[in-house]
């Protein structure tokens, strides 16, 4: 297996889980992972937030941690990266406000390269405008969003994950086991115990 290069987007109160979990995880397999938020530079630090899911009609929010940044973002081509990763959270909430984060991940659509979204990070790819025609999950409350976007919303359990082509999403946290797997297999990483 040739190590892959994998920009990491992120951005302040995204979910902690679905930062440190998928950064490391990556790592662990050998990938270099460039994390990444717009306006922080290298060495710079992002706040998480916890999300928990208690039983009320929607995640309750509690701090994280604050997740050191190892790239800049001003530096980061999609040419130079294998895949992208977005973390969820409500990161991509605000970063789909950003042009320069809109063009990014259109362009690693348009160079067809392997594409991870969990939770939030829908509302970044239905901003982009790259999931017109695709099965996508998302954090439920994103569906709208997803389907006003032109995909077509995988309600799944949130421990599951789907994959379309390229493009891995998962509904929450819950799925890591399956998102990060299925994420691997279109990296063509094999794992071997």
């Amino acid at each position: 297996m040739a190590a892959k290069k994998i920009l990491f987007l992120t951005g302040d109160f995204a979910e902690d889980y679905e930062t440190m979990v998928p950064f490391q995880a990556l790592q662990v397999v050998g990938h270099t992972v460039h994390a990444v938020c717009p306006g922080k530079d290298k060495g710079d630090k992002v706040k998480t937030a916890i999300h928990d899911f208690e039983g009320d009609q929607t995640y309750t929010e509690k701090p994280g941690h604050l997740f050191a940044l190892n790239a800049d973002f001003a530096e980061s081509r999609a040419a130079d990266y294998d895949a992208l990763m977005i973390a969820g959270g409500r990161a991509p909430e605000y970063l789909r406000l950003d042009p320069r984060v809109i063009d990014l991940v259109r362009e690693f659509v348009r160079l067809d390269k392997p594409v991870a979204a969990v939770c939030h990070g829908a509302q970044l790819l239905a901003a982009a405008d790259v999931i017109r025609g695709k099965r996508v999950s998302a954090y439920p409350a994103c569906a709208p969003e997803v389907r006003m976007a032109g995909g077509e919303y995988a309600d799944i359990p949130v421990d599951q994950a789907v994959t379309d082509g390229k493009l891995v999403t998962a509904p929450a946290w819950p799925a890591h086991p399956q998102w990060l797997a299925q994420f691997l297999k279109v990296l063509g990483t094999e794992i071997v115990l």
